[in-house]
């Protein structure tokens, strides 16, 4: 996703799934597949290749994933304490709140129907 009006709509009501250095937003889309918006503000992690070293993990465990995922649109935010985690545990993370969104977007379907 890249457009800000794409970000908003996800913002004004998304299913959330969080710890406390990432939060991973998401609400259902009408594309066929799934989709990611990345935001890692230069509040948390100052330095680019800081930035980029969080966003290139979590382009890489979405990729793993997105097969299994339905089809939203997610965000990752970045929260303080991010850039002390490593490589491993931020991808072991993400993979927790991936199948907790899995686990939310099946009972969202549900009641929807």
């Amino acid at each position: 996703m890249l457009a800000p009006v794409q970000f908003k709509a996800v913002f004004e009501e998304p299913l959330r799934a969080s710890t406390p250095q990432m939060t991973l937003l998401a609400r259902q889309n009408t594309a066929e597949n799934p989709r990611l918006g990345l935001t890692v503000a230069k509040k948390h992690l100052k330095r680019a290749h800081e930035r980029n070293r969080i966003k290139r993990i979590v382009r890489e465990s979405f990729r793993l994933k997105q097969h299994e995922l339905p089809n939203f649109d997610f965000v990752f935010v970045a929260k303080g304490g991010i850039g002390k985690l490593d490589n491993a545990t931020i991808f072991e993370t993400l993979e927790k709140l991936w199948a907790r969104h899995i686990r939310l977007s099946k009972k969202t379907v549900q009641t929807n129907q």
